[in-house]
């Protein structure tokens, strides 16, 4: 029997957000770009209603969450963002977190730096 996975995804979400090893970074800053992309059955009585998929604003709004707060990795603002979505989507079949820093700060001429996590159930 066939199925169907939909997907839902938010892609290049921009956020300045105090995320850094060094204490400079958590003062000043970095720009950073959020990719998350959720996968789940696709089982749509009717998909012109909401409640039948998951919204992707209830994704931007964990993603705002998640990157408001000092951090010293990125690892871990991608497993809590990863972790929340487990917690709030019992459905979810697959999920992927990117997280990229602009220009990181250490020493090269370096466009971005990529941390990323994917689940597969």
């Amino acid at each position: 029997m066939a199925t169907i996975t939909q997907e839902v995804a938010i892609k290049d979400a921009r956020f300045f957000s105090p995320i850094g090893f060094y204490p400079e970074e958590q003062v000043l800053g970095n720009e950073f770009y959020v990719d998350v992309s959720v996968s789940f059955p696709f089982a749509n009585p009717n998909a012109e209603r909401l409640e039948n998929t998951i919204n992707y604003e209830e994704l931007y709004q964990i993603m705002v969450e998640v990157m408001a707060p000092k951090r010293e990795l990125l690892e871990s603002a991608a497993e809590d963002i990863l972790n929340r979505l487990l917690e709030r989507y019992a459905t979810l079949e697959q999920i992927a977190v990117r997280i990229r820093k602009q220009n990181p700060p250490f020493g090269g001429d370096v466009s971005q730096s990529v941390v990323g996590l994917t689940y597969q159930r």
